[in-house]
């Protein structure tokens, strides 16, 4: 899906705290959002879902303005904090929930979650027993996680998803971005403060700073050592 910032300002109080003339996404982006702690990285994924309003500009999904459309949400997944959970359900009641709201029939949800079990271990043992505030943080966020991938989007948002993470869970999910990058043609937008993942897995690179965008560029052999200099200078 083609993704599209216009003159977009954020503000909180006086303080400017996104300030993007123009930046846009295109199918089969897969773009890691990075930059230091308020940068702003959460604040622009944020307003591409709608959950924020910018203070002026619009934000455009395959050419409509998010604010006047619903038609973008069938087709978007994402997961930014522990907040999209809903953590007095089970995860299969929360995965039934998240399929319905895509408009899946009995038996859809189970079959489209299979690929990604290998990031759910825990429900091979026990599928039915424990609430999501039960689990540990990890695993809550590979609940959430899985949530934004099983419908298949055509856009999907994810914010530090390889925070909470184990080494084998960070491995799986990025073999995961791959395939769906390959098979699907899907825009992606990850932000996180781990170069390394972003830079091995993502085919565009967006830096922010203080809110205003310094890097846009394609990602090659010497993006993460431009990278680590830059965040080191």
């Amino acid at each position: 899906m083609h993704v599209e910032f216009r003159n977009i300002t954020k503000k909180y109080g006086a303080k400017t705290v996104l300030n993007i003339p123009l930046w846009s996404a295109k199918p089969g982006d897969v773009i890691g959002l990075v930059g230091s702690n308020g940068a702003g990285k959460t604040t622009f994924l944020r307003l591409v879902l709608d959950l924020l309003q910018p203070d002026t500009g619009e934000l455009r999904i395959e050419g409509e303005n998010v604010s006047n459309s619903e038609t973008w949400k069938a087709h978007t997944g994402s997961y930014l904090d522990s907040t999209f959970l809903i953590d007095f359900l089970t995860p299969l009641e929360y995965f039934k929930f998240i399929g319905t709201v895509y408009g899946f029939e009995n038996g859809q949800v189970e079959e489209s979650i299979r690929p990604y079990m290998n990031l759910l271990p825990f429900l091979a043992t026990e599928p039915s027993s424990g609430f999501i505030r039960e689990l540990s943080t990890g695993n809550a966020q590979k609940v959430g996680i899985v949530s934004a991938l099983f419908p298949g989007p055509k856009l999907l948002l994810l914010d530090e998803p390889f925070s909470n993470l184990d080494p084998p869970s960070q491995i799986r999910l990025k073999q995961h971005i791959r395939r769906l990058a390959e098979e699907q043609n899907m825009t992606m937008i990850i932000s996180s403060h781990n170069l390394g993942h972003v830079t091995e897995i993502c085919s565009r690179i967006t830096l922010l700073d203080r809110g205003v965008v310094i890097r846009d560029d394609v990602t090659s052999q010497e993006t993460l050592s431009q990278l680590k200099h830059y965040f080191s200078s």
